[in-house]
């Protein structure tokens, strides 16, 4: 590819350096996370506040614990599912022209924030830690507390090149406990990236996640254009009782549409499932204190993120390597002295029992998974807030 062949959505500056990476990344043969992006196409938001868009509509996670339980909830659980997964993917492409690559956060680095619910059932509250840099892995816990509703998961990313195009394996789940007696598994799907020769690259989910819990299990099928719907970012999803697990309601439910806009019953009920219009509730972040210390996100990238909003790449790029180089030091200083980073709000546990139980009815693979247990230690700006 010549220089020329970048596409017309790379800016002129940018075509050598667009150029010289997609040729890095197909002749990579490990993580791709490990290469540098040019500039232009880096997000000013890091990974570490990515589990926000899981808040974004309060209404859809109150409504769970509303939903009488069995077949009722398992659907509620799924249409909050849906609604988290428009902003989360499609959001970057609508305002800023293409997808573009997060941020990669620091160990230790924290996101906090709430969601007042319209409807007055309470407020969601996110509390996120990078908990792993190499490779990196992003731990929360969303709840909330008036709904006894909490939901702890951990993500990471392995990214590989093929087809043309970046796949992305979403490493990780997430349980979400409803009244401290109801537990789901939820797992992710994964990311194919393409519209990377025009420098527009744009998200598209791939093959099955899963919903397990309340009686019954929820698969969930992405495919592309044509499949289903002969519309991109299609799905279909069909949940269904689990045997002996005292699960009610009709045999088999079907859902299917597009998840960006607009999905319907097509078995098992009637009418519309889940419409994408409307806006969603923005992210209220705690307002910084000295508590929430330097490594909250918004705090530690606001020079980069000002230096991409506003096309300085040139700001941008000087400072995001004085952070990679002050993390370098720290972990080379952390080893000469034989310490260990702490965590903050979350335990390392190798093995998950809910994941090994649940997940054998999906017959999930692998088929164990560690997990991140929340210490419960909120930051005591949530009570001011």
């Amino acid at each position: 590819m010549t220089t020329e062949e970048a596409g017309p959505a790379v800016p002129a500056a940018q075509r050598g350096s667009w150029t010289s990476f997609l040729k890095s990344i197909a002749s990579f043969s490990g993580d791709l996370s490990s290469l540098t992006a040019p500039p232009f196409i880096l997000s000013p938001t890091s990974l570490t506040e990515f589990p926000a868009y899981w808040c974004e509509r309060p209404e859809y996670f109150a409504a769970i614990a509303d939903a009488k339980p069995g077949q009722d909830r398992a659907l509620a659980v799924l249409r909050w599912f849906i609604s988290t997964l428009k902003d989360q993917y499609t959001t970057r492409n609508e305002t800023m022209g293409s997808e573009k690559k997060p941020l990669n956060p620091v160990l230790g680095e924290v996101f906090y924030g709430i969601w007042p619910d319209k409807n007055g059932r309470g407020r969601t509250e996110l509390l996120v830690e990078q908990v792993s840099h190499h490779p990196p892995i992003t731990a929360y816990v969303i709840e909330n507390k008036s709904k006894g509703l909490r939901l702890v998961g951990h993500n990471a990313q392995k990214t590989s090149f093929s087809s043309g195009a970046i796949i992305v394996k979403q490493i990780g789940h997430a349980v979400l406990t409803v009244n401290e007696t109801e537990t789901y598994l939820i797992t992710f799907p994964r990311l194919r990236i393409d519209g990377l020769w025009y420098g527009s690259p744009y998200i598209e989910l791939a093959e099955t996640s899963y919903i397990v819990g309340g009686g019954h299990i929820t698969t969930i099928e992405y495919k592309g254009k044509g499949y289903f719907s002969g519309k991109s970012h299609s799905f279909k999803s069909t949940t269904t009782a689990i045997p002996g697990q005292g699960g009610a309601g009709p045999r088999e439910v079907i859902v299917e549409g597009t998840w960006h806009e607009t999905s319907k019953f097509t078995k098992g009920g009637a009418g519309s499932f889940y419409e994408a219009s409307g806006k969603q509730e923005e992210t209220t972040p705690l307002e910084w204190t000295s508590e929430l210390g330097e490594s909250e996100t918004r705090r530690l990238w606001f020079l980069v993120a000002k230096g991409i909003r506003e096309g300085d790449f040139e700001l941008a790029s000087r400072e995001k390597s004085r952070i990679e180089n002050e993390q370098r030091q720290r972990r080379k200083d952390e080893a000469a002295e034989g310490k260990t980073w702490q965590l903050r709000h979350f335990d390392h546990q190798e093995s998950d029992p809910i994941y090994e139980q649940l997940g054998r009815v999906a017959k999930l693979v692998p088929p164990s998974e560690d997990m991140y247990i929340f210490k419960g230690n909120w930051p005591s700006a949530f009570a001011t807030a």
